[in-house]
């Protein structure tokens, strides 16, 4: 096993930067509303996909790509770090935002900042029928807000909105579950499950709960493939277990939890279900109803959003049950000076004004990812291997071209063997691929197989090289974003016997350029930090 320094023997370099950071504006933007193409499926015929023409890249990776397609849309992405393109692999941390919703943010604040839910001022605008319209810059502000909140039940397949709570974050949403569910429902002897693999944000306040409570606090552990023991959880679950308080998508491991028979197992026993989809929700489709959760959060800024705005999916009935978990304007229904009544929810669970601007932010991020397709965007990041990881790539695979930006993913018709190949390159594959080829270096979690799912990210480390070293010398002469630290999982890497590791994680509006050029960087990295022994 790769052991590593603690954090602060890492020496955290400040290398020459050869030139300030540039933007590049000698780009295009599609309209911000939504894409003028819909990311259609590649039809090509087996006698195509044989015939003699000069064997080019992958369609799902190449010029064609949903990567190469979309990544005009992301400001931030064309600029220059000391002359060099930016590389940026640290989705899993946050994602980038596209112009969408970087407008409509500016929409807000320009046209109709206001409160929501209150207020009737008669700063009016334009056209009632065909000659001017009556226009309250609260009514739209509470409109668009309230639209945000259907947009998120309908992405995650929400039964109605009011399962929807606005919160400030994921984190803030787990918290809510814990305080308002937990303090009421919770007491000694009771038993809430959860996994050495969760962010800190999923033990926490259940560890403080607990302290509260009695109840008591089990932690399933790993496999020997690093992947949290299901087979563990199933026999942990009892008449004793109250809840159950899972991650969806590990944002170390890219381990992919089997959530719909978790679920399933929990609820036999009597046991509610709260599942952490941070690092699922911008990546797949998920389906709240299909799972049968009773809690889910997710947040906004990793799914192409604003931060500062997250959510908590609740089963209306469990929601009506719960007591505030925090007291002031808009959760109450009546206030007197001996006692108050409160709100339904939504509105019992957003006390004070919410982060407006940034729920609309967050409903045009997902009117934008709804514009791709979820489907589409997994299929790009994460299918299932069809041949064995670790095989090399070489000139010599079948392959297909890309007739035009609407001509990317190849459907079954396809000849047998290149569509193993188009399968075997999609991106998170392809990056695990690529990095355990590079000598000395540790990839956590479990590898991609044809049944194992893998998230498209890896966190790994480099044989006598700390990660903060390594990130720091990407970003630096290299351009390439990467996050290094414990990734808000102490406990999981203390079971891995580390303090901390590197990670690369990838986005839809990634390419197969930007795994290759943080490998090609990575290598050097390796070999100057290895110069010195």
């Amino acid at each position: 096993m790769i052991t590593t320094t603690t954090p602060m023997e890492g020496a955290i370099l400040k290398l020459p930067c050869l030139r300030s950071v540039s933007r590049n504006t000698n780009f295009t933007n599609r309209s911000s509303n939504s894409f003028p193409w819909r990311y259609r499926r590649l039809h090509i015929s087996a006698s195509a996909a044989s015939a003699s023409a000069p064997l080019v890249e992958d369609p799902k990776l190449g010029p064609g790509s949903l990567g190469h397609i979309t990544r005009s849309d992301f400001p931030i992405l064309h600029q220059e770090i000391n002359g060099l393109k930016l590389v940026y692999l640290d989705n899993a941390a946050t994602s980038q935002k596209p112009t969408a919703v970087i407008k409509a943010l500016q929409n807000y604040y320009e046209a109709y900042n206001s409160n929501v839910h209150r207020g009737i001022h008669y700063l009016r605008y334009v056209i009632l029928t065909s000659f001017y319209h009556h226009f309250e810059p609260s009514a739209k502000a509470t409109d668009e807000y309230e639209s945000a909140r259907q947009k998120v039940a309908n992405f995650i397949h929400a039964a109605e909105a009011r399962e929807i709570i606005f919160t400030r974050n994921a984190t803030e949403a787990i918290n809510l579950v814990a305080y308002s569910w937990g303090l009421s429902n919770l007491k000694p002897g009771d038993e809430i499950i959860t996994t050495i693999a969760e962010h800190h944000s999923a033990i926490v306040p259940w560890q403080i709960v607990a302290q509260k409570t009695g109840a008591v606090l089990r932690f399933v552990n790993l496999t020997e493939d690093e992947v949290p023991d299901v087979g563990q959880l199933r026999d942990f679950l009892s008449r004793s277990t109250k809840l159950l308080v899972m991650h969806h998508v590990s944002n170390m491991l890219a381990s992919v939890l089997p959530m719909d028979e978790v679920i399933s197992w929990a609820h036999d026993v009597g046991a509610k279900v709260l599942v952490d989809a941070c690092q699922s929700v911008p990546h797949m489709v998920v389906d709240v109803k299909n799972l049968d959760t009773d809690f889910l959060v997710g947040s906004s800024h990793k799914m192409c959003g604003p931060t500062g705005v997250g959510f908590l999916y609740g089963k209306s009935e469990i929601l009506s049950g719960m007591p505030p978990f925090l007291g002031g304007g808009e959760m109450i229904a009546d206030v007197y000076l001996d006692h108050s009544t409160y709100a339904e929810p939504p509105s019992r669970f957003e006390a004070g004004t919410p982060a407006i601007g940034e729920a609309i932010g967050l409903g045009a991020a997902i009117d934008y990812l709804s514009e791709i397709g979820m489907q589409q965007i997994h299929d790009y990041e994460e299918v299932p291997l069809e041949v064995e990881p670790n095989e090399r790539l070489t000139s010599q695979e079948p392959s297909t071209t890309v007739a035009s930006k609407d001509d990317v993913e190849v459907l079954p018709e396809v000849v047998s063997l290149g569509r193993e190949w188009a399968m075997k390159m999609e991106l998170g594959n392809y990056l695990y691929d690529r990095l355990s080829s590079v000598s000395d270096v540790r990839i956590y979690g479990p590898a991609p197989s044809r049944t194992v799912k893998r998230a498209a990210l890896c966190s790994f480390n480099v044989k006598d090289v700390h990660p903060t070293d390594i990130a720091t010398f990407l970003d630096q002469q290299h351009g390439v974003a990467i996050r290094s630290g414990h990734h808000c999982a102490q406990p999981l890497h203390r079971h891995l016997g580390i303090s901390a590791s590197a990670r690369a994680s990838l986005h839809f509006y990634n390419t197969k350029d930007d795994v290759d050029r943080f490998i090609d960087a990575l290598k050097d990295t390796i070999n100057f930090f290895t110069s010195f022994k």
